[in-house]
């Protein structure tokens, strides 16, 4: 794809080439996104982040890539505080917004809302996940985490034993995530969920259409045994008709030491996109896993910020001058490794 002053709406836009690509631009920015080095190649940029859904990793780690560039944000965080509530429509906010900011990250809960806003504005807009539908800035940092996990145990991504687990019907993350997986090979993909809440049919399909093996589980044991990812996702509450559905669901798969030791192999990664449900009846991810060096939820989490951070440089068309515009920290920080 050609990344300058484009939208990036939907994982299906990227080929393998074009992930290499971003994924060679974030490596090249790690030490910035560590405090390192400080670059201002945005200087003077304006990003509008614009969240009509509740979030904290994806929103945050938006600014803080577009700020670690040099650039400025500026947020609105609901509905509520924007003319979207006194019935102004997507196009026309696409077409204000766009004259005041450099690049938009929008989320909505409408499936299709931010392809609808984009096509109205006049600077690239990034997909910070419409309703059940896609994410694609989580799934490739997913990827890229996915990738820097194996690379550290002496593998690839080809060949990945993968298992998916929770909501698999509503969880927008996990539905980018496998069609980004889908364009490498040999992905074996177990999917471990609800019966109601199975991964969409027509994605299932299109794992298999493409050469991978994808298997449905509806125990939590069977799933998780023999991967190499473990990715635990929870019950998306907010898609649900009512609480009382959600709470059908909630803590039905748990994860935690005991099982991991008795289902999983010793050196399974385990992964989730946050927030983990930390609630009593909940806790599909639980606190007595933080010491277990195989989970990865912390690393992925830094992670988005350094390929966000890519993702801005590629579609503002400054990665090659990133270094160009670097000066030396100035200030105390902890994140910074000693020489």
């Amino acid at each position: 794809m050609e990344f300058r002053g484009a939208h990036i709406l939907s994982v299906d836009q990227f080929d393998r080439a074009d992930i290499e690509a971003l994924f060679a631009v974030a490596d090249d920015l790690r030490a910035y996104a560590a405090r390192m080095r400080v670059t201002r190649v945005l200087q003077g940029a304006i990003l509008s982040n614009m969240f009509f859904e509740p979030s904290t990793r994806t929103r945050i780690s938006f600014g803080s890539a577009f700020n670690l560039l040099g650039g400025e944000v500026r947020e609105t965080t609901e509905v509520k505080a924007s003319s979207l509530a006194k019935g102004e429509s997507l196009e026309d906010t696409a077409r204000v917004l766009s004259g005041y900011s450099d690049v938009i990250v929008m989320r909505h809960p409408e499936a299709g809302s931010v392809a609808e806003f984009a096509q109205a504005s006049r600077v690239p807009v990034i997909n910070a996940g419409d309703g059940p539908n896609e994410h694609p800035s989580q799934a490739l940092l997913d990827l890229y985490t996915i990738a820097q996990e194996m690379a550290g145990r002496g593998k690839g991504i080809d060949g990945l034993r993968i298992a998916l687990v929770g909501d698999l019907r509503y969880g927008r993350a996990v539905h980018s995530l496998c069609k980004l997986l889908a364009l490498y090979e040999r992905i074996d993909y177990h999917l471990v969920s609800p019966p109601d809440l199975d991964a969409p049919a027509e994605i299932v399909q299109s794992l298999l259409r493409r050469g991978h093996r994808a298997a449905a589980y509806h125990d939590l044991e069977p799933g998780i045994h023999d991967v190499d990812i473990l990715y635990v996702t929870r019950t998306q509450e907010e898609r649900f008709a009512s609480q009382a559905q959600a709470n059908r669901y909630r803590g039905l798969f748990r994860l935690n030491q005991a099982i991991y030791t008795e289902h999983c192999q010793p050196n399974t990664v385990i992964m989730h996109p946050l927030p983990r449900d930390s609630r009593s009846a909940a806790r599909e991810l639980d606190a007595d896993l933080n010491e277990n060096p195989n989970l990865a939820i912390f690393r992925q989490t830094d992670n988005g910020v350094i390929v966000r951070m890519a993702i801005f440089a590629l579609v503002l068309d400054v990665a090659g001058a990133v270094h160009d515009h670097a000066q030396p920290v100035t200030w105390y920080t902890a994140k910074r490794t000693p020489a």
